[in-house]
């Protein structure tokens, strides 16, 4: 799956994934062959971070 590069559009398009899809980011990342660590480390760049809790990046 292509995603984003850009850290915001990518930011909308994980969290719409998780709310629409995917029970979990380790979900969404094996079933679309996603580093988790990667787009951790890309969202944190502009301050957003997994919530397990909402399963959302906020």
């Amino acid at each position: 799956m292509n995603i984003p590069k850009d850290p915001v559009i990518l930011l909308s398009f994980i969290n719409t994934h998780l709310r629409d899809r995917y029970p979990s980011l380790e979900e969404l990342c094996k079933s679309c062959d996603i580093s988790m660590e990667e787009l951790i480390a890309s969202l944190a760049a502009i301050d957003y971070h997994y919530q397990p809790d909402k399963n959302q990046f906020l």
